[in-house]
């Protein structure tokens, strides 16, 4: 596979700088930064066209968000035109464990709740409009927005109250029977082996009758105290230095017990962390939680798309930040880390959109949003050009918002999970996926603007070291080279190679220096992607223009092109740069055959990409352009720049040369030149 060319230490370097200022350019548009202007704002010559300015969770904010323009998805009157799913929320405490939100504010050991106490009877009607109403405590987000905006209004929810009911048993009873941990740290006289649904489910039926479950699609039950996937980091290897360390106000009621327990992940966390129960797909959820939108995504057959990213040998995670059915559940204000608050309103408050794989796989997207292309069929029907809009913006009529390319198989060489961290695993993907993130609405909380590339598959199989079915591309894969938490004694612990956070810079973005890729080839797969342009609409809604071909055939269209100098150059080689405009012509002839596709792409098969090139002539004078590559219909003209600049000591004049070069038949290529002084 070949990358552009372009080396890594440049691009971090960039990268890294941009990002330091991400939190602010993000704040000047609805998910588009300033130097991703909107119309109206002029950009400098020199400028990128669309600098990569990824923002990590952890400098996130409320303020972070952006609405979708154009809709409302929160409008709790605005009802689904498919299907509003009626979910059950049923509320229950321990004998041993009230429920947090009733305690005084910052009172327990975890120092929540963040607001003022609520009742024990009131805590049931507290959850479903947490969840189900746009309140100033949730921020005016709700699961019902969710669902509405990544199904463009087809399914909605709402939530009705249960309880709060009395379990049985104490909490750790429950807890200490999770994932991994096989009832290890039971106290003395304690049967650690407890089965919170069935019990919660007992007392629901014994109070609303034997058939109540029948009345609901899905049944949330709200347990107190905490989410373990929530704690057993924070309150486990960040805060004590060791095991050994952990205090007895951390440790269990049984002074024989050490004060640390296995979690699911890692050898220990402190007991009090590592007793609370792991959220399950069983749509049970603690306090701190505020993963429901992915535990209800599985209950429509979905599996979760992500790994181990904290034990060797590591493995790379599938698709990150970007999809809430991987570590994108964890998005919203201030990231992972601070996923423990309670009421949960911070990390995991607003999970990442869908990818196309998960809306295909759901249901969530029409097929007039989705333009079906085969690997095999492009070998006869030459590149595909398509522009595609944001994924979480309102498709108007022939809006694309996912791109799949089928594959019959796939032709990637074999890889060790076990000895290389970014191995896909087995070679058995069945599809790529184009897509555009814009960070608005749900992906308010996504690191970047750009487009997502991945490979996906049909089954969800673990072929990756875990369940896995799509794979993102990462246009920047090397190590991303940041701290995840500091140690009690100040040691800085990076983010494994594994972590889902290596995904933030991994979009591709258009044009020339961005920090980023605008181009993506499997040489392998003989598949040539390009990110060729984008555009931010009226409405601030962002779309790209991308490519893709067949290595190995062009199809039946005659291809050609001419170029020539449009105007005189504007602006100053000496202050900013000096721009020359060129109309490069697309002279080919659009010719219908071989066109196999799974649909009928005829109407996206009628361009071509070029690649451009310049040079300049005159001591003292360089030349930059902020696009290396252009797309025209048959027939069509459109216009690229050169930007020219030249040192004092430069020659009076400098002459560029443009070079425009069919990427579909290379023999095909246009020169144009333009003279420019200082």
């Amino acid at each position: 596979m070949r990358r552009a060319n372009r080396t890594h230490q440049l691009r971090r370097a960039f990268t890294a700088a941009v990002a330091v200022v991400a939190a602010t350019a993000l704040l000047s548009g609805p998910g588009i930064g300033p130097a991703q202007a909107g119309p109206g704002t002029r950009a400098a010559a020199l400028d990128p066209v669309d600098p990569q300015t990824w923002q990590d969770q952890e400098t996130m904010t409320w303020d972070d968000y952006r609405a979708v323009p154009g809709a409302n998805w929160a409008d709790p009157t605005r009802q689904p035109s498919q299907r509003k799913l009626r979910i059950a929320l049923v509320a229950a405490d321990y004998p041993d464990q009230p429920f947090v939100i009733t305690q005084n504010r910052g009172s327990d050991l975890f120092r929540n709740p963040q607001v003022a106490p609520v009742a024990r009877a009131d805590v049931s009607r507290f959850y479903a409009d947490f969840w189900g109403r746009p309140s100033t405590l949730n921020h005016g987000h709700t699961v019902h927005e969710y669902w509405m905006e990544q199904t463009n209004g087809r399914i909605g929810a709402e939530f009705t109250p249960f309880g709060p009911y009395r379990l049985p048993r104490k909490q750790f009873e429950y807890g200490l029977n999770d994932i991994g941990q096989n009832g290890g740290g039971c106290p003395a006289g304690s049967t650690c082996n407890g089965n919170l649904d069935a019990d919660v489910d007992t007392l629901w039926r014994a109070a609303e009758g034997s058939d109540v479950r029948n009345r609901f699609d899905l049944v949330l039950r709200v347990y107190a105290g905490y989410d373990e996937t929530s704690v057993w980091q924070e309150f486990g290897e960040m805060m004590f230095q060791t095991k050994e360390d952990v205090p007895d106000a951390w440790g269990p009621p049984d002074p024989n017990l050490p004060n640390w327990v296995r979690s699911r992940y890692v050898d220990w966390t402190s007991w009090k962390a590592g007793s609370q129960l792991w959220g399950s797909s069983s749509m049970r959820q603690g306090e701190s939680s505020g993963t429901i939108t992915h535990e209800i995504a599985h209950t429509f057959g979905i599996a979760d798309n992500n790994n181990n990213p904290y034990v060797s040998p590591y493995r790379r995670v599938g698709s990150g930040t970007w999809d809430v059915m991987d570590r994108g559940s964890f998005n919203g204000p201030g990231g992972p880390h601070n996923r423990w608050v309670v009421p949960a309103a911070q990390g995991a408050a607003m999970p990442a959109g869908q990818t196309l794989r998960s809306k295909l796989k759901l249901g969530h997207i029409a097929e007039a949003q989705v333009l079906r292309l085969s690997r095999e069929a492009l070998r006869t029907s030459g590149v595909a050009v398509v522009t595609v809009k944001a994924r979480t913006a309102v498709p108007a009529a022939r809006d694309i918002q996912g791109v799949r390319i089928g594959m019959d198989r796939d032709l990637t060489p074999a890889c060790d999970i076990n000895t290389n961290p970014l191995c896909p695993g087995s070679p058995v993907y069945n599809w790529y996926s184009l897509e555009t993130v814009q960070r608005i609405g749900a992906d308010s909380f996504t690191p970047d603007n750009g487009v997502l590339l991945a490979k996906n598959k049909d089954a969800e199989t673990n072929t990756c070291g875990y369940t896995c079915f799509t794979w993102v591309v990462d246009a920047n894969p090397q190590d991303i080279d940041m701290v995840d938490y500091y140690r009690p004694d100040g040691t800085p612990v990076k983010r494994t190679i594994a972590d889902y956070r290596q995904l933030n810079d991994a979009l591709f973005h258009a044009g020339t220096r961005s920090g980023s890729e605008y181009e993506y080839v499997d040489t392998a797969n003989r598949l040539h992607f390009y990110v060729i342009d984008r555009r931010v609409g009226a409405d601030g809604v962002l779309s790209y223009t991308l490519g893709v071909r067949h290595l190995d055939g062009s199809g039946n269209s005659v291809r050609g092109v001419t170029a020539a100098t449009s105007g005189s150059p504007t602006g100053s080689p000496t202050n900013g740069g000096a721009t020359c405009t060129f109309a490069v012509n697309n002279t080919g002839r659009y010719v219908a055959g071989g066109q196999a596709h799974p649909e009928d792409a005829s109407a996206y098969l009628r361009a071509d990409v070029y690649r451009l090139s310049a040079t300049v002539a005159g001591q003292g004078w360089t030349v930059t352009l902020p696009n290396a590559l252009t797309t025209a219909e048959f027939g069509r003209t459109v216009n690229v720049r050169a930007v020219a600049t030249a040192t004092s000591g430069a020659t009076q004049t400098g002459r560029v040369t443009l070079t425009a070069r069919s990427e579909s038949d290379p023999s095909r290529t246009a020169t144009a030149t333009c003279q420019v002084a200082r």
